[in-house]
């Protein structure tokens, strides 16, 4: 049986390889999966990843008109909480999956759950993606090639570790060495009734 760390990744990547030939950031997802699955939600969570990043460049223009860099962010806001949504949604998977499973009686809770470590998993593999392409067009600039093939021995050692971390993870959780407790991120400034600005007053 496929380690869930591999179909991660293996997702990732291919949803990084789809959105680089098909995507951009106007894009809806062009997903291979079938809905309420598991591997659809994955690869939608890469996509949503995918398009902040691009969206995190053109924001970074210095000479980026206020107006537009105003409208970029709003668009950032909404993707970061549809990338909130997404990862309570995979953990809502976790959860059902291992529902079952009794915690040992000394059982430990973990720093993160599991979807919070697969969204690091989704943003690493994206670093990984375009530092390899910044060592291949470097061009004659062999100090740049050098610094970013460097950085990239890096990521791919940070991938192997946090792939492990991962599967080591849920399966302390399947064999009830550990159990999950997940918390809903409850962001306040996204929350009309309690951030004082969507409530139309000053701070």
């Amino acid at each position: 049986m496929e380690q869930f760390s591999h179909l991660a990744t293996r997702i990732f990547k291919e949803a990084i390889a789809v959105y680089e030939r098909e995507g951009s950031i106007d894009t809806p997802p062009i997903n291979p999966y079938q809905p309420h699955t598991i591997e659809h939600d994955l690869f939608r969570k890469n996509w949503i990843d995918n398009a902040q990043w691009c969206l995190e460049d053109i924001i970074r223009d210095p000479e980026i008109d206020p107006v537009q860099a105003l409208i970029i962010k709003r668009r950032i806001d909404k993707s970061n909480q549809e990338r909130t949504d997404l990862v309570e949604l995979i953990d809502s998977f976790f959860l059902q999956q291992y529902a079952s499973v009794q915690p040992q009686s000394d059982a430990k809770i973990n720093t993160e759950s599991p979807a919070w470590a697969i969204d690091r998993l989704s943003i690493l593999e994206l670093k990984i993606y375009n530092m390899d392409k910044a060592v291949h067009t470097a061009g004659q600039d062999e100090a740049l090639r050098k610094k970013c093939s460097d950085k990239l021995h890096v990521l791919l050692e940070q991938e192997r570790d946090l792939m492990q971390a991962i599967d080591e993870l849920l399966e302390d959780i399947a064999q009830g060495r550990k159990y999950m407790k997940v918390y809903k991120q409850m962001k306040m400034y996204n929350d009309p009734e309690l951030n004082p600005m969507l409530k139309g007053q000053s701070l």
